[in-house]
């Protein structure tokens, strides 16, 4: 197979898992170690992977990659997740969801709920929550950001601090090994801290891909969350340090 044929593979496989590895892409495609070294150094220059230490992973970066490739991403992984923290959501409560393909998924969860008081500052959620006869929506105000749907800035925090809710379900961009929560949007971040704050419980839901990316805006940490719902066990450092902040770290 001709390098023009395998780079474009081998960005599917860094996008769907995260990060790629050397000898594993070389028995994907039967080759030496040495061309697929090749390849990601190509890569690598051209902006569209970053190396690391036997690999390679999608690039650190300030822009998101685009809304309905993330919604493609990790398709099976997401359903999963949402629906193990969809189990874990009473029903008769006041909940918030922001903003994520994620956050999408558990909404679709959350179809057969009863009584329950959604408020989000995503339309995608709302829509999909509109069909629910026994869920009450209310939308946040705010700027709405057309990519994806959500409503961001200083109107949708002022409507957020009007609640006190029973349970937050979030999302995040990036998840850092000590367990930072990370995001691209600065607008969006200081709307999932006001999110933290106005909430009671808070779970994550994220997905393994969320440990091989970064973002530049720290939103807060997984000591301040009460689960994570997550596809693969996380990092034995980290996995620890949510023992010991009694974070449940919660799979499918």
């Amino acid at each position: 197979m001709s390098q023009s044929f395998r780079q474009p593979e081998i960005l599917e496989i860094a996008r769907r898992d995260g990060k790629v590895t050397v000898e594993g892409l070389a028995g994907h495609f039967g080759v030496t170690l040495q061309t697929i070294r090749r390849d990601l150094t190509d890569l690598a220059e051209a902006g569209r992977l970053e190396r690391v230490h036997g690999g390679a992973i999608l690039p650190s970066g300030v822009a998101n990659i685009g809304y309905e490739e993330r919604r493609a991403l990790h398709h099976d992984a997401k359903t999963a997740i949402a629906r193990a923290c969809a189990a874990e959501v009473p029903e008769k409560i006041s909940l918030f969801l922001n903003i994520g393909t994620s956050t999408e998924a558990v909404a679709r969860e959350l179809l057969g709920h009863r009584d329950l008081l959604v408020v989000t500052n995503n339309m995608n959620v709302a829509n999909i929550l509109a069909a629910n006869t026994d869920c009450d929506v209310i939308v946040t105000g705010g700027s709405l950001r057309r990519a994806d749907g959500g409503l961001v800035g200083t109107l949708a925090a002022e409507t957020i601090r009007q609640f006190k809710f029973d349970l937050a379900v979030i999302g995040c961009s990036a998840l850092d090994r000590d367990g930072d929560l990370l995001d691209f949007d600065i607008q969006e971040v200081g709307v999932s801290q006001t999110i933290l704050r106005q909430s009671r419980r808070t779970f994550l839901v994220a997905d393994h891909s969320k440990l091989s990316r970064s973002a530049p805006a720290r939103i807060g940490s997984l000591s301040q969350l009460d689960a994570i719902f997550t596809d693969r066990p996380l990092p034995g450092d980290l996995a620890r340090a949510c023992e010991g902040w009694q974070t449940r770290v919660m799979l499918p």
